[in-house]
């Protein structure tokens, strides 16, 4: 017998109410015309790939790159208004922000 089986014997009257769903747009992403531009760079000697021209939310931003960050089990970091992934990751990254619906423009190497 299950919770629900005990409950409609302790309370046979009750009349359960329907769920409403409500649709969550916390995963939507706010696309943009402009591409995005992913480039390379070294930093005391390290590869580096940089992310820059969101013209959206810092939040929305920020949701891109923990997925990036996630996806690729990379380090990497947000600051000011560009996302720092550590290593050299351009095709990775650049096929999942096409998958995703986004413009990407490789500049550099």
């Amino acid at each position: 017998m299950d919770l629900q089986d005990q409950l409609k014997n302790l309370f046979p009257d009750h009349q359960p109410e329907k769920e409403e769903i409500i649709k969550d747009n916390k995963d939507q992403i706010w696309m943009q015309e402009d591409p995005i531009i992913c480039k390379y760079e070294k930093r005391k000697g390290k590869p580096i790939t940089i992310l820059e021209g969101y013209t959206g939310a810092d939040e929305d931003f920020k949701k891109l790159a923990k997925e990036l960050k996630t996806r690729l089990s990379v380090g990497g970091s947000f600051k000011n208004d560009a996302i720092i992934i550590q290593g050299d990751y351009r095709d990775q990254i650049m096929s999942i922000l096409k998958d995703k619906g986004f413009k990407v423009k490789r500049v550099g190497g």
